[in-house]
């Protein structure tokens, strides 16, 4: 029986979709720590996360049975990736599933924070009636300054110019520009005209501390300032002087550089009960539909990866879209290091066993290597032993287990 374990209360859609498939499922809601995440490890060859849990090189060494990692939502920087592959073992995300709940949470930041309803509604609340439009204003004609054009960066350009903004952005890397944006020379470019600047780059180790002093000293006076990305991008200690201040405007902050395991858990931050600020629990994703999408997705890539060796948009091996085999033939998946002479080595070991190959299918990426092949009858154990016994083998798996692919 193949085993899963789902943690931080992953959509109930992930856990049917494996059991759907033959695969016996635990959840648990909370993410873990180390210790606890490798004594719940044992025996379990398929783990589902999201973002808090963090799957370490010492994790990932103490798991022989893992073959797979699930990760529930957009980032992976949680997951010790290279030393994952290294030891055979896949890791997916949901690269779009969430985009446009981020997006939908940005503008809607945007729009209160530039209206400063945060104060109007604190205010109230307090039995102020305060009537005034000092310090409020349209978004419309106002310049949005989205660092990161990725999945979300882009989807909130399109969005936010149908609501009359202006955007610019930056990105390290060459991106198309959508609509009427404007690509930005560099970050501090950016930061000269940008009223609002919102962040949505990605969770590489470079990108710690990017938006610092310097950054936020840069911004326009009175521009706006948002993060949905990642927390340990930005310098909050610098963002709290700047709002104190009033040369920040406001800010509305969904991550942290340490957040709670679980719910109810305290939580501590510098941002705490400053004007204009808003902050959220790391939600940015979090909508109904969103999680539901990603339950679904992810939970498939992790099915059919066990079930035909599929690893299409997987982060860290060589991507193959495979369907299954033939009725009555077998398949052997071969991940190894990427050095000449491999894929002769594949077939002599298996020619040597006796067995017609069908078809064969070998993706490379960096310095991993993937075949998957199909023979025309059962594979001798010699044949597996043989392809486990060359130099460049990182794990072979002959895909014979009991999940059921996607029909």
């Amino acid at each position: 029986m193949v085993k899963a374990l789902l943690l931080e209360n992953v959509h109930s859609l992930g856990r049917e979709t494996l059991e759907k498939a033959g695969v016996e499922v635990t959840t648990r809601s909370g993410a873990l720590d180390e210790d606890e995440l490798i004594a719940a490890l044992e025996g379990i060859d398929l783990l589902g996360i999201r973002s808090k849990t963090q799957v370490t090189a010492r994790v990932l060494d103490s798991a022989p049975s893992l073959s797979a990692v699930g990760a529930f939502c957009i980032g992976t920087n949680q997951i010790d990736l290279a030393h994952a592959a290294a030891g055979g073992v896949a890791v997916f995300n949901a690269p779009f599933s969430n985009t446009r709940s981020v997006v939908e949470l940005a503008i809607a930041e945007i729009i209160a924070l530039t209206r400063r309803l945060t104060e109007k509604d604190k205010a109230l609340h307090g039995g102020i009636w305060d009537k005034s439009a000092t310090g409020a204003h349209e978004v419309r004609g106002r310049t949005l300054g989205i660092v990161g054009y990725g999945n979300i960066g882009t989807q909130l350009s399109v969005v936010a110019e149908a609501l009359g903004l202006r955007v610019v952005f930056y990105d390290t890397a060459e991106k198309l520009a959508l609509g009427n944006a404007t690509r930005m020379s560099s970050l501090e470019a950016l930061l000269d005209v940008a009223d609002i600047v919102t962040l949505h780059v990605d969770g590489r180790p470079g990108n710690a501390g990017m938006f610092g002093a310097a950054q936020f000293d840069r911004m326009k006076p009175g521009a706006i300032f948002l993060n949905l990305s990642r927390g340990f991008l930005v310098d909050y200690a610098r963002l709290r002087e700047r709002i104190l201040d009033g040369a920040v405007a406001g800010a509305a902050v969904d991550v942290f550089p340490e957040e709670p395991k679980s719910a109810g858990d305290p939580f501590h931050s510098e941002l705490r009960d400053l004007p204009n600020v808003i902050l959220t629990p790391h939600v940015g994703g979090s909508t109904e539909e969103a999680q539901q999408d990603i339950g679904l997705f992810v939970s498939a890539k992790l099915r059919d990866y066990l079930a035909v060796g599929a690893t299409g948009l997987s982060v860290n091996v060589p991507a193959l879209i495979l369907d299954r085999p033939r009725d009555g033939a077998s398949r052997i998946a071969h991940l190894h290091r990427n050095v000449p002479g491999v894929l002769a080595g594949v077939n002599q070991a298996l020619s040597s066993g006796g067995v017609n190959v069908e078809s064969q299918v070998l993706g490379t990426a960096g310095d991993l290597g993937y075949v998957v092949t199909d023979l025309s009858g059962p594979l001798p154990g010699s044949a597996v032993e043989a392809l486990e016994a060359m130099e460049p083998t990182i794990r072979v798996r002959v895909l014979d287990q009991p999940v059921q692919p996607q029909n």
